[in-house]
């Protein structure tokens, strides 16, 4: 009932009229631009509220749920750990880590990037998160930033797990992963204006790296792993000044988004379910 095979649509690359039985835009050349009939939906939903705005709402909402399910353990907490959520909740939604991970919960790599352990854990990654991600949906386009998000943060993990961090959370691999994306602009982009770029941000993300061996609990492999997957990501995505987001670029941010969801569904219905 969402899909519009006929009549006009806006093309998601130009914004133009065309048609959504064309095999190509009529103004710009995109191929397929109504996107077997889902280009409308999706347009309504990335023109809405940009990714940065959903991550940082997701962000809140799990950190207040985490303290819904275990309440107690979330007051009893003192000094910089107050109001932080237990175990078992972060463990319920779908908190990362070695321990999951060889208990098969192989989603938590996903899920994982949106929990958070304290107010000051995730006061600092949404203000990154808002601070980063509106220049790389500029820079590269709003569906390859969920995809560069959502694979930084994922290789993060991947990393994390692999060097034997038992339990871990947080946007900050992915954060590091727009870092990299934005560096990984400067060194396609070239010239004055790229070398400047990947200069500014090349020496934020040494200088962020370094300060966070001097932070207690902070998961460095994650964000080594992360600012690597997000580097690698802008490297192979293309520039939205170069060529504008294709359909699969599109697919891959609804499949990012979806794997997502669905690991949230998977964490809550192993733990009260299965």
């Amino acid at each position: 009932m969402f899909r519009k095979t006929t009549g006009t649509i806006l093309c998601p690359s130009c914004g133009r009229l065309t048609s959504a039985e064309a095999s190509q835009c009529l103004v710009c050349g995109r191929r397929n631009p109504g996107m077997w009939g889902f280009a409308a939906p999706l347009r309504a939903v990335f023109g809405r509220g940009s990714f940065t705005n959903v991550v940082t709402v997701a962000c809140i909402a799990l950190y207040i749920l985490s303290l819904a399910l275990d309440p107690r353990a979330a007051v009893s907490a003192r000094g910089f750990d107050a109001f932080s959520p237990s175990n078992y909740a972060l463990d319920a939604l779908g908190a990362a880590g070695a321990v999951p991970w060889m208990q098969g919960r192989w989603w938590t790599i996903f899920t994982g990037i949106y929990l958070h352990g304290g107010v000051l854990h995730i006061l600092f990654n949404v203000l990154w998160i808002r601070q980063l991600g509106p220049a790389v949906e500029e820079l590269f386009g709003p569906a390859r930033l969920v995809v560069i998000f959502t694979v930084s943060g994922a290789v993060g993990f991947l990393v994390s797990n692999w060097v034997g961090h038992p339990f871990t959370i947080g946007a900050s691999g992915a954060v590091f992963g727009l870092l990299g994306a934005i560096v990984a602009f400067g060194k396609k982009r070239g010239g004055t204006f790229g070398a400047m770029v990947l200069r500014q941000y090349g020496y934020m993300a040494l200088l962020m790296f370094l300060l966070s061996f001097f932070i207690r609990a902070v998961n460095n492999a994650a964000h080594a792993g992360g600012f690597v997957g997000g580097l690698l990501a802008g490297l192979l995505m293309s520039l939205a000044e170069h060529r504008r987001e294709t359909s699969l670029d599109w697919v891959l941010a609804v499949a990012c988004i979806t794997v997502t969801l669905a690991g949230f569904a998977l964490s809550l219905w192993s733990t009260f379910v299965g």
